[in-house]
């Protein structure tokens, strides 16, 4: 089993989704077990973020961004899908964008967004992206099912950057796999609290998704499919001189982080340290959608 996660880039427009779908479909083809982790379309977190935020000022602008990304993603869906699978997408789409509409709304009416609502409403980016996805490739013939990580994944109630409870974590993620053998296709980023309530695990979330479904399924890689040059020895924004490293220990990774590599975010190299398995396979995805492999190694430490 392999875990594979593809950003918001990757899947910021129509042709770009088919793209990544040849990807998976090769991938199924061959006979590998897999599941896929998605971000939300490109910009998205940012526009949602906006809404919430000019909502909670009393600025009717909020109303036109909402309008814009109701329509992005009825206008992906349409690109991208025929017939039955269009008919099944569509109608959740228009109840996913009139349920955040009225919570906009009321966000509005309050003049306040508290990081508990702005956690729900980041959530439907994510939502939106995997679930047309997960048609798009049944489409192409992948016997593949949405999967809400609301479901498997649970934290505690740190609005904004949840803690995840492994242990309950870890069972339910294989318990479902269980019971469901189609493949998974999963919202990063989000997870859910007791009693139900959307959280979201910060920065790098939908990475750290993968590693959890990694750690949680005993895969056997984690795979992060980017548009970025690997990591690199500094920022090539400060650093002229800077260049990509072809391999590097966790250990490496993780002091890094703090230092500006952004690709790395510390709590997603932990649950791959913990279960000792290969991580990370550091792709970037070129336009021609030929890849550059680069890979981030267990330190001699943890393979003990």
């Amino acid at each position: 089993m392999k875990v594979l996660k593809f950003g918001g880039s990757s899947v910021a427009k129509p042709e770009r989704i088919e793209g990544v779908v040849r990807i998976l479909r090769q991938y199924y083809q061959r006979g590998d077990k897999f599941a896929v982790v998605f971000s939300a379309f490109g910009g998205v977190t940012d526009s949602l973020i906006e809404m919430g935020n000019l909502a909670a000022d009393g600025n009717e602008r909020y109303h036109d961004l909402f309008q814009q990304f109701s329509q992005r993603h009825i206008d992906a869906a349409t690109a991208l899908l025929k017939g039955e699978y269009l008919d099944r997408v569509l109608p959740e789409l228009q109840t996913n964008h009139e349920v955040l509409g009225n919570l906009l709304y009321g966000v509005f009416l309050v003049r306040e967004v508290s990081p508990r609502t702005l956690d729900y409403i980041l959530s439907f980016g994510e939502r939106n992206a995997a679930f047309i996805i997960s048609h798009v490739m049944r489409q192409a013939g992948i016997h593949a099912a949405f999967l809400d990580a609301r479901k498997i994944i649970k934290t505690d109630k740190s609005f904004g950057n949840a803690k995840v409870d492994f242990e309950q974590t870890n069972a339910l993620i294989k318990e479902y796999f269980l019971q469901n053998p189609e493949i998974q296709v999963v919202t990063g980023f989000v997870g859910a609290a007791k009693g139900g309530l959307t959280t979201t695990l910060g920065r790098g979330g939908s990475d750290y998704t993968a590693a959890i479904l990694g750690a949680g399924l005993d895969a056997s890689a984690i795979e992060i499919w980017t548009d970025v040059d690997g990591v690199m020895t500094a920022d090539p924004r400060n650093v002229k001189k800077a260049f990509s490293l072809s391999q590097m220990t966790y250990a490496e990774a993780m002091e890094m982080s703090p230092f500006g590599a952004k690709v790395i975010y510390p709590p997603t190299i932990q649950p791959a340290l913990a279960k000792r398995f290969r991580f990370i396979l550091k792709i970037r995805l070129t336009p021609n959608l030929k890849a550059r492999l680069y890979r981030i190694k267990p330190t001699p430490e943890a393979m003990r």
